[in-house]
């Protein structure tokens, strides 16, 4: 038997002659498959939704807080999830129309070496300290998605030093290692929050690329945490989800 036949055979099952009429040309329907598009044949696979679930108690708080305030500070160690749970959370109330826009924003400071003049467009030069948010979002939406949104200005990236002037309603707005702002820049971001907006601002106190005293993160959120409006969530080392080695490292680093 050749290969066609053979695969029809296990399609269609042994062939029978008696379910042909006298037009040898009409094909035998198949009398048995596994898969019926009837409504009652829930076990059927019906889509593909990523949903986040919290890893540990910090993150449950995290997720609890961005759902009950509208301004959520979120401090703690490289690996604690904060950005990618904000993210999250932000795609998941555009995704509900809740929102009409995400604006992500991040300062553009070196870590530690100097890149010097890059070529290209402002958005190319601004790509290699955004390219941690395109991460998360794609992770969240197909990429082909996440460029359809940003065309059609539905997700906005943005360098902390473009947000001055702005009032940000209708919006999720994420400011990710806000330990690279200084006082006076995370006031002015603070202060962009407007009508049926939510913000949250992540960021590391302890892994500023600013001076000590520069870093302005740890100071707006302690004299914020006294406000009962805004929440402070602050994660700690076991809540640490990357290989379990980046939690033994900061531990002695």
């Amino acid at each position: 038997m050749t290969k066609r036949p053979l695969k029809r055979l296990v399609r269609e099952g042994a062939f029978d002659e008696r379910q042909f009429d006298d037009d040898a040309k009409v094909r035998r329907l198949p009398t048995a498959r596994g898969w019926t598009p009837l409504p009652h044949n829930d076990d059927r696979e019906q889509g593909y939704l990523k949903t986040i679930k919290a890893k540990s108690p910090g993150q449950e708080e995290l997720i609890a807080a961005i759902d009950a305030r509208n301004l959520v500070l979120a401090l703690g160690p490289a690996g604690s999830g904060k950005t990618y749970l904000a993210i999250a959370k932000a795609v998941e109330a555009l995704e509900a129309g809740k929102v009409g826009r995400i604006v992500l924003s991040r300062p553009a400071v070196e870590a530690g070496e100097s890149l010097g003049y890059l070529p290209g467009e402002l958005e190319d030069k601004l790509a290699p300290y955004l390219r941690p948010l395109y991460d998360a979002l794609s992770d969240r939406l197909s990429m082909k998605r996440v460029r359809t949104l940003i065309t059609e200005g539905a997700i906005e990236i943005a360098p902390v030093g473009f947000m001055r002037g702005r009032t940000l309603n209708n919006a999720f707005v994420v400011i990710d290692e806000a330990q690279n702002c200084t006082y006076v820049q995370l006031k002015m971001l603070l202060t962009r929050l407007g009508w049926n907006s939510t913000m949250v601002v992540t960021g590391d106190p302890n892994q500023s690329d600013l001076l000590p005293e520069l870093s302005g993160l740890a100071a707006a959120a302690e004299k914020l945490e006294a406000l009962p409006n805004i929440a402070v969530v602050r994660l700690q080392d076991q809540d640490i989800v990357r290989h379990p080695l980046v939690a033994d490292m900061l531990s002695v680093l």
